[in-house]
């Protein structure tokens, strides 16, 4: 173990020269395989792991080429976080400028599609590849406030050497994931970046307050289109007998009748008019809503027929995902970061686990079984007939697979679980 770690406020006290000095010590130790005095903060030690296993070269500057300036414009007006642009603009530009930083947001992939702030700033990105169009993903460019925040989807600051690139050094940055709350989807990141002289511990703590901003206001928008969408449907949910319910395309639902008000629907990618079998519902009859669907549940259904296999695929670090097969046909249903995490603890704990011991498993504290039982609740409502309780656990007859990324260490890359950590050094 490292007799101590690095934090931001330590840095921030030394001058530039001196936390240079410090930080290539510490990643020259980490590159040559010794222990330093002072460790790495944890999560740039992954990712220099990350970037040791995967052939990053740490003294070359990689890039891939721009995207076109029509599938910049394309994926702008496609992207979610157009939506927000004027608060991120709102929020950070203004002080970007005045602390000579940038402000960039890049899509779900690490591309670049806009940046602003200081002139002077942006020419020195553009020595970086600090460009539109460019990729800026952990995997290619290395250890970075944009590539390494959507691989942990957590904020992040990466100061001078922290970057494992060392034509970054003189670089600092501070990006901060931005999740879509309608579906549950990381959208982007939204990063300040600057030089090394600019650095400030509280930058981070401004991306990520404006970034919860975007994050509330799309929010907002989703409630707004849920109402609308409740007053398209009532008149008609009040003419149907039975049970039935409207919700929007991401499976949310605005208006109920006949039954008490679900949780979020778990829909397929493509939903088309017809018998459709859903988890937590059985058979239903699916009709076009505007902006949404009206769901009829068939009353005559003796009842969703019991799966008999269960995939979980944690093959794609971004992407995880659940396939439920059975007598219904097949399922797949992409997965949120924390619920990946349950499932792959109940996978490898066929017996079940209690409260406590997944609390003790993902935070490494007994006591927080709250947080565990009402993420439970919420994944068994999407997993109907998958997930038995007291204790949790994959039902008996089931068949359950884990497909895991060809490299342990690549294993749920954004998860802080302590029982997740064990794995990925294993």
């Amino acid at each position: 173990m490292h007799n101590t770690s690095l934090d931001l406020a330590r840095l921030s006290a030394m001058d530039t020269a001196e936390a240079l000095r410090l930080l290539k010590g510490v990643r020259d130790a980490a590159l040559s395989g010794r222990r330093p005095q002072v460790g790495p903060r944890t999560d740039i030690d992954e990712s220099w792991q990350r970037m040791l296993r995967g052939g990053v070269d740490p003294d070359r500057d990689r890039r891939a080429g721009l995207l076109p300036l029509e599938e910049i414009e394309r994926r702008r007006l496609s992207s979610p976080l157009l939506e927000v642009l004027p608060v991120l603009r709102e929020g950070l530009v203004s002080i970007a400028e005045a602390a000579q930083h940038i402000m960039v947001v890049a899509d779900a992939e690490g591309r670049l599609l806009w940046r602003e702030g200081s002139a002077p700033v942006l020419r020195k990105g553009d020595g970086h590849g600090f460009v539109l169009g460019a990729d800026w993903s952990e995997g290619l460019v290395g250890t970075n406030g944009v590539g390494t925040a959507l691989v942990t989807r957590r904020p992040l600051q990466v100061h001078s050497a922290e970057h494992f690139v060392a034509t970054h050094h003189t670089w600092t940055c501070a990006g901060a994931p931005v999740t879509d709350p309608r579906d549950g989807k990381l959208i982007g990141v939204v990063d300040i970046s600057g030089p090394l002289s600019t650095m400030h511990p509280a930058t981070l703590a401004l991306v990520t307050s404006v970034t919860k901003l975007a994050e509330a206001e799309l929010r907002n928008r989703h409630h707004e289109a849920l109402d609308r969408l409740r007053s398209a449907a009532a008149p008609l949910l009040g003419r149907i007998g039975g049970r039935a319910l409207a919700v929007d395309g991401n499976g949310w639902p605005a208006a109920v009748i006949g039954m008490a008000p679900p949780g979020r629907l778990a829909l397929p990618k493509a939903v088309r008019a017809g018998r459709l079998w859903l988890p937590s519902l059985g058979m239903c009859s699916v009709e076009p809503l505007p902006s949404g669907w009206l769901v009829r549940v068939d009353e005559n259904d003796a009842g969703p027929v019991a799966p008999g296999r269960v995939v979980l695929d944690l093959s794609r670090p971004r992407r995880p995902s659940v396939r439920v097969s059975g007598g219904s046909g097949s399922w797949t249903y992409e997965l949120s970061p924390r619920h990946a995490e349950l499932l792959y603890l109940l996978a490898l704990h066929r017996d079940g686990r209690s409260a406590a011991q997944l609390a003790e498993d993902l935070f490494g504290d007994r006591t927080r079984t709250v947080t565990v039982r009402a993420e439970m609740s919420r994944l068994r409502r999407h997993l109907a007939q998958v997930l038995a309780h007291r204790p949790y656990r994959f039902t008996e007859e089931l068949e359950v697979e884990v497909v895991a990324p060809d490299r342990p260490g690549d294993l749920l890359p954004h998860s802080t679980a302590p029982a997740v950590r064990r794995a990925r050094a294993a």
